[in-house]
């Protein structure tokens, strides 16, 4: 019966029991050869896919960072490249206020209001000098590196005022400076914006996913900064230097949040979604009806130009060389940091007579020094129909100051030893959330 079985077995399929044979072996490893040449191809194949995804990847990260998005034309000589400096705004007549604010200081350092009036001047046109570079250096390199050159030295000056404030132990002109700055942007400069293209047209067109991801970055912004202020309102000590120590380890702790978000959100924007930051799918703008035909018949003209050009604008074409441009980023930052020195120095001898307090100095009068070229640039583009890249310059320069610019400072308080929180004035903390959700209210309407 049991050999019955499993001869019965071995003609249906393969025997139950097998002898120890060769023959019997033979087979059975026969059969499985082809199953270890398939596992080996298959681990080879998804050995080349993840050599070729890795290829892919630093071919990838190398074109955002090197590789310039359009196509670069002859470097100017060094006569063109200073005739372009010369040449690159109105705002350049102001840099005889230079030597005279040096001068005043040197030779009448008593005199507060002529040494911080003369050097406030000064910085405006350096500001616009060091926009102008950064945007030089920027055609030159892919749109990742050229994305993080524009994030960083976009608000260099009110870096500089701010550190040179820190170190000096200015807390409050710090705290004013850079709260005032978000607010100049949010409120003067996209206003300025609004009312500019509002001139030329009915309704402007705008990038809504931009826009979007832009105000929930500004609301998760506003809100993390005044965190340590809810943390002072709702939170008692016995006494007022233990909730000042309290206050000070949240300011240090939500300073390290908000650089990684910075760091996520650059990631985010500049190389993983940077397509969604594009003007793809911009409603057109409405303008106002032309009362004359020869006003239409200048449209017409100038869009046919418009078209006629497009090739051209695939070509960037440099106006200053690769050496003239570094030169200048780094001549105008000394020019800006010492010349920031000299009017944060002049701060306290300005506010102690009481004719201006160190409130209006903060708020209102340091940011318009950094922002006074981004002012320019966001107003002119808004003019031209561009209110997306005016949104980004506004808003954008916002959000990097909230994100990356104070808690830089507040961390690099920490390191310096300067008792530097986020416990903002709760003036400023009310006028700062209320200047953020008017915003993004105005954005989503």
């Amino acid at each position: 019966m049991l050999s019955g079985s499993v001869e019965e077995s071995s003609e249906s399929r393969q025997p139950l029991v097998q002898p120890a044979s060769s023959s019997a072996v033979g087979p059975r490893v026969g059969m499985e050869q082809p199953a270890i040449s398939k596992r080996a191809n298959s681990g080879n194949t998804n050995m080349n896919r993840t050599i070729t995804r890795t290829s892919f990847s630093l071919q990838r990260a190398k074109t955002s960072l090197l590789t310039p998005a359009k196509s670069i034309g002859p470097a100017p000589s060094f006569l063109q490249s200073m005739k372009s400096i010369i040449m690159a705004s109105w705002l350049n007549l102001l840099l005889v206020c230079i030597p005279v604010s040096w001068a005043l200081n040197f030779a009448m350092k008593d005199q507060h209001t002529l040494v911080f009036v003369f050097s406030f001047l000064a910085i405006i046109p350096l500001a616009k000098l060091l926009a102008f570079a950064t945007d030089e250096l920027s055609i030159r390199v892919g749109q990742t590196l050229a994305g993080l050159l524009n994030a960083t030295l976009g608000n260099a000056v009110e870096l500089i005022v701010a550190i040179i404030a820190l170190v000096q132990c200015k807390l409050h002109i710090v705290q004013s400076s850079l709260i005032g700055s978000i607010l100049s942007n949010l409120l003067l400069v996209l206003g300025m914006c609004f009312f500019a293209g509002g001139l030329r047209f009915q309704e402007q067109g705008f990038g809504a996913v931009a826009t979007q991801l832009n105000s929930s970055l500004l609301t998760l912004s506003v809100i993390a900064v005044l965190l340590p202020a809810a943390f002072h309102m709702n939170v008692t000590t016995s006494t007022d230097s233990d909730e000042g120590q309290d206050i000070l380890k949240v300011s240090h702790g939500v300073a390290l949040v908000l650089l990684f978000i910075y760091a996520s959100y650059l990631f985010f924007q500049l190389y993983s979604h940077a397509t969604l930051y594009t003007d793809d799918g911009v409603q057109p703008s409405t303008p106002y009806p032309k009362r004359k035909p020869e006003e239409a018949n200048v449209e017409n003209e100038t869009g046919v130009d418009l078209e006629r050009n497009k090739e051209v604008e695939d070509e960037e074409i440099p106006q200053m060389s690769v050496s003239t441009t570094i030169a200048l980023l780094i001549i105008v930052t000394v020019l800006v940091a010492v010349t920031a020195e000299w009017l944060v120095d002049s701060i306290d001898g300005l506010t102690s007579s009481g004719a201006i307090s160190e409130e209006f100095v903060g708020i209102i009068l340091l940011p318009i020094v950094g922002n006074a070229a981004e002012h320019v640039t966001a107003v002119t583009v808004s003019v031209k129909d561009k209110l997306t890249l005016s949104l980004g310059v506004a808003v954008g320069s916002s959000i990097q100051i909230a994100l990356f610019v104070i808690p830089f400072i507040i961390t690099l308080g920490w390191i310096l030893g300067k008792p530097l929180t986020l416990l903002f004035d709760p003036y400023e903390s009310i006028t700062l959330f209320l200047a953020g959700m008017h915003v993004i209210y105005d954005k989503g309407n």
